[in-house]
């Protein structure tokens, strides 16, 4: 269920980012580069997430 959020949240957002970006800048908006787009996100966000240590950090006192 974690992947299928991280995966909409950043389609959504992604979509977000590249229709704004394209509107500012004046060229057409590209669903398939902006989905394209969006997968990578998703994977680079869960892959930064299986790196982070989740244990609790021991105390040093």
């Amino acid at each position: 269920m974690r992947y299928f959020w991280t995966f909409f949240w950043s389609f959504l957002l992604v979509h977000m980012l590249t229709y704004v970006t394209s509107s500012m800048v004046g060229s057409a908006y590209d669903f398939m580069t902006a989905t394209i787009l969006s997968i990578g996100a998703a994977i680079l966000i869960n892959a930064i997430a299986a790196f982070i240590p989740d244990e609790p950090v021991s105390s040093h006192h």
